[in-house]
């Protein structure tokens, strides 16, 4: 959202920061997944970026662009939101066998390693003032290229997961 998101800073004794910003709640939102090849456990991180809200089109989108990128079988973990539900994507299913979608159990963001990523994100992004919701989209867009190419945070975010191990 373009409110931005405060977090603990340092500054002089007596000088309180002040971070001025305008109240609107614009917002970019996002779907992203994180990839993990079988024979050479790489590392690769998937997302799109909206103006407005996402419906299970959108998710269709991003699954048939992951379709794309990935060979072989495709094991998609997704938590429970209603847009993870529709037709749309039990009608993707269908049409793309090699496609297996897994439910997380319900309400179990520690289970998910994409919340890793967001975390990331956001500490990033934390104290940060955009003015405007193409400011915020540059910024996030930014943010998400420099973590895709660091398997490093990637794998963090993975191994801080409460998955069961699967990375060596």
């Amino acid at each position: 959202m373009l409110i931005p998101l405060v977090r603990k800073t340092w500054s002089p004794r007596g000088q309180t920061p002040v971070l001025r910003h305008r109240y609107r709640h614009d917002r970019i939102s996002a779907i992203s997944g994180i990839s993990v090849s079988p024979r050479r456990r790489r590392l690769g991180l998937y997302c799109h970026l909206y103006e407005s809200n996402i419906s299970g089109d959108e998710v269709c989108t991003f699954i048939r662009h992951l379709l794309r990128h990935l060979r072989g079988h495709v094991f998609a973990l997704l938590d429970n939101a209603q847009i993870h539900k529709g037709a749309s994507l039990r009608r993707l299913c269908s049409r793309f066998p090699r496609l297996h979608l897994e439910p997380f159990p319900s309400y179990a963001p520690e289970l998910n390693p994409d919340e890793g990523v967001w975390t990331s994100l956001k500490r990033s992004l934390a104290n940060s003032r955009p003015d405007t919701q193409a400011d915020l989209m540059s910024r996030l867009s930014r943010e998400v290229r420099r973590l895709a190419v660091s398997p490093r945070l990637l794998r963090a975010c993975i191994k801080h997961s409460e998955l069961p191990p699967f990375l060596p």
